[in-house]
């Protein structure tokens, strides 16, 4: 994976990197990468209930693709980048080299956040006790960035070795990584800047008892840095702590999962590679857009869809006198098919839903490239609902587009509509994710693309006349 080299000192080029985020909300917020997980406390792991309104908060990077000039429609493969951030000598490397021995059939990088220590000045390092080495600026972050936005556009990087005795880097030493499947980010301070937490997939906060990583700490810098131990306490006591509460601490709030007992966590450890493993054989495309949902092909995308509904838990009687704790879907659905291949999922809806509302919007296409609405009927309150919204192929994503608009100029939230189909093509899924970010997509298939008449390749033709039997076959 990583080899250490003899080299002159590496040269900066700063490469634009466009961010991909792709969240998976565990403890401090809401949203999720699938259907209700809900309540689940596995040995630490906290699995917070799913929403799937709010959208992306700041810290969550953009859903563009770096992709290579002239191809928008295929970016390259990315990677999936992993912050690992906690206090001092809380077993962040340990829970990093457990998750790099799973995932031995990936390749997977490390980068440590030491790596990057700014070399001392010839002043600092004779007040070298005085230095604090556990606060931001005691980072070199903006060549932090710039390695690992490499490094995600598929560059090999050039990583400093640092010199903990001496507190320089090695002029003639680096080591060189290469482009990866999985990039583990391991430092303190590694929430601490937006930027840097913008280039993460997953962020894992370890923790661990402060009695515990003092003791640790101890034992490490006496034993692998040569220091002595009332050296140690006092900069623990100056610096350590104090770095700890006013800046590592604060940014446990960003993180995805916590773990606690660092290494000590082997079933919280097990879930979070199980989480990668997926994210890793998922389609490209879901790596890009954090909106998109591919389901396995069974064709139930409408009781699927059902699952990313807001709900709250439930408590009911059952006959048998019990209590059972449940869900509570929203009360306010309704759902919109684009006519007329969309009514072929209606049936499915009611089925699931009773007497839902449904309505219609119906948009002329000539060639794909002209579009006009000829008709819509909605509920009147439509504003209020949440709305699943049914159409079977997503080719150009025009027509969605325009169902869309229509549906947002009635006043319902982005955050509310569930894009339900069977079939999806790139040039669609693109289409739609960048212009309606915070709306959810739920297909069962991706395909290759379109033909030169803007019909799915392989596909299926003209879905509407093969299921209502008007086709020439």
């Amino acid at each position: 994976m990583e080899e250490e080299t003899t080299a002159s000192p590496q040269t900066n080029d700063n490469n634009n990197n466009n961010n991909i985020a792709m969240e998976y909300e565990i403890v401090t917020t809401a949203s999720s990468s699938g259907p209700h997980l809900s309540g689940l406390l596995s040995d630490g792991l906290i699995l917070g209930p799913t929403t799937t309104t709010s959208p992306p908060s700041s810290d969550r990077g953009s859903c563009s693709s770096p992709g290579s000039p002239g191809d928008p429609i295929n970016p390259p493969k990315q990677p999936f980048v992993i912050g690992v951030s906690g206090g001092t000598a809380s077993g962040k490397t340990t829970v990093c080299d457990m998750m790099i021995q799973q995932l031995h059939d990936h390749r997977v990088v490390l980068v440590n956040q030491d790596s990057f220590y700014r070399g001392l000045t010839e002043e600092e390092s004779k007040h070298v006790h005085e230095y604090n080495f556990d606060h931001p600026d005691a980072f070199d972050t903006e060549q932090l960035l710039e390695c690992i936005g490499k490094l995600k556009s598929g560059q090999s990087v050039q990583v400093p070795i640092y010199d903990f005795k001496n507190h320089q880097r090695f002029s003639d030493r680096f080591r060189q990584v290469n482009a990866s499947d999985v990039i583990i980010l391991e430092g303190i301070l590694v929430f601490h800047d937006q930027r840097v937490r913008n280039l993460m997939n997953m962020k894992i906060f370890v923790d661990a008892d402060a009695d515990v990583r003092l003791a640790r700490r101890i034992k490490r810098d006496t034993v692998d840095r040569g220091r002595d131990v009332h050296s140690v306490l006092e900069q623990y006591s100056k610096f350590v702590k104090p770095a700890f509460d006013g800046f590592i601490l604060p940014s446990k709030k960003y993180a995805d999962v916590i773990i606690p007992r660092g290494g000590d966590n082997h079933v919280a450890i097990d879930l979070i590679v199980q989480h990668i493993r997926t994210k890793l054989g998922q389609h490209n495309l879901c790596k890009i857009y954090p909106n998109l949902n591919v389901i396995q092909s069974t064709f139930q995308v409408v009781e699927h869809g059902l699952g990313y509904l807001p709900f709250t838990e439930k408590q009911v009687i059952t006959p048998t006198g019990s209590v059972y704790t449940g869900v509570d879907f929203c009360k306010k659905l309704c759902g919109v098919s684009v006519i007329r291949s969309g009514e072929s999922m209606e049936n499915a809806l009611r089925a699931c839903c009773k007497g839902i509302k449904i309505g219609k919007i119906l948009i002329h296409r000539t060639g794909d490239n002209k579009k006009q609405l000829i008709y819509e009927k909605l509920p009147k309150d439509i504003s209020e609902r949440h709305v699943l919204l049914m159409d079977p192929v997503l080719a150009t994503g025009n027509s969605a587009s325009q169902a869309i608009e229509l549906l947002s100029r009635k006043g319902v939230p982005e955050s509310r509509i569930i894009f339900l189909n069977l079939i999806s093509a790139p040039e669609g899924i693109h289409r739609v994710c960048k212009q309606f970010p915070f709306l959810k997509i739920v297909t069962s298939e991706i395909d290759a693309g379109l033909n030169d008449q803007f019909r799915v390749i392989p596909g299926m033709g003209e879905f509407g006349d093969r299921y209502f039997g008007t086709d020439d076959f």
